[in-house]
């Protein structure tokens, strides 16, 4: 397992480089921010300043080996706008998009994997196919839809719930979050379910097929024909076995709900990592932009590499394989 976390390690080193040189020359090859941070009327000499301060007056290939040397030592350069550290921006925004992030994945894994069972022990019931229908609403509509409507329903026209923004923080272990309180619970409730839905009518699907496949399976009618309880047989016999894909879905979801909590965010006004890029590409803040990207990047990888781990958790075939190879 050791020499698989450093070979993976290494790997991941390789790919965060090649990342870094395709953002940075993507993201620095389109438009030029001195046109929206300088003012219009500004003449060509504090033009020029304003581009030698930014460091916009050197070659594509000089500017990557500066940000290459910094990020080698944890510095991903400076914003544009805000001039302090496009890293420590990111971080700062952090705690609220990965609290939104894993609130969300929690609501769909909680009610996913329990509907998606249902549904495929009783697929011709009515609550088998109401599960099923449902689970198609949940891939057909946008979520920039879904989050407004559950704005005009809930926050409009019931009053129940707030719009926007993030409620009251409080530090948990020197990290701010608002799960800790019923008001900060009152602003999240909405983003989180918005940000949920595709992933909880995924989660219903794949448990619905993988539940489908297993009670087709010799083990589970030699379990049956041995007397076991229907319990136990769903529990450690079917549940156990469909954990595997669904283990790899969650996880490759969870970064893509990292990565892509933005229009959540940006229809909540969420102050996470999402809103913070947008407002980024609105006023051409590269450092910004690069350093949301890599840090993304970054996640996909560790998040894989921990799915990888949990591989040999559940299923043993694959601690026989990594032993042998």
């Amino acid at each position: 397992m050791l020499v698989y976390v450093i070979r993976r390690s290494l790997q991941a080193v390789l790919v965060m480089f090649v990342m870094s040189v395709l953002v940075f020359v993507g993201v620095y090859a389109i438009g030029n921010p001195i046109d929206i941070l300088i003012n219009p009327q500004a003449d060509q000499m504090e033009r020029e300043h304003a581009i030698a301060a930014l460091g916009l007056d050197q070659p594509l290939w000089t500017q990557y080996g500066k940000f290459l040397l910094g990020a080698l030592h944890g510095d991903l350069g400076r914003s544009f706008v805000h001039s302090t550290s496009a890293l420590g921006l990111i971080l700062e925004r952090m705690p609220a998009t990965l609290e939104l992030a894993i609130v969300a994945m929690l609501i769909a894994i909680v009610l996913g994997i329990p509907l998606g069972l249902w549904a495929g022990l009783k697929p011709n019931s009515l609550a088998g196919r109401s599960i099923m229908a449902g689970s198609i609403l949940g891939f057909s509509l946008p979520t920039f839809w879904v989050g407004l409507m559950l704005i005009m329903v809930f926050s409009v026209m019931l009053g129940w719930l707030p719009s926007n923004g993030r409620g009251p923080t409080t530090l948990l272990f020197g990290v701010p979050v608002s799960f800790t309180s019923v008001e900060g619970w009152r602003h999240l409730i909405l983003p989180a379910t918005n940000l949920a839905l595709f992933k909880l009518a995924l989660l219903i699907r794949l448990t619905r097929a993988g539940t489908r496949e297993a009670l087709l399976q010799d083990y589970v009618k030699f379990a049956r024909a041995k007397g076991l309880s229907n319990r136990r047989v769903i529990g450690v016999h079917v549940l156990r076995n469909i954990l595997i894909p669904i283990v790899t879905v969650i996880g490759l979801e969870f970064g893509s709900v990292i990565a892509f909590a933005i229009v959540t965010e940006s229809v909540f006004a969420w102050p996470g990592m999402g809103k913070l890029l947008i407002d980024s590409i609105n006023l051409l803040d590269r450092p910004i932009i690069v350093a949301y990207l890599l840090v993304i990047v970054f996640m996909f990888i560790l998040i894989n590499l921990l799915v990888d781990v949990l591989y040999s958790a559940l299923d043993p075939r694959v601690r026989l394989t990594e032993s042998k190879g």
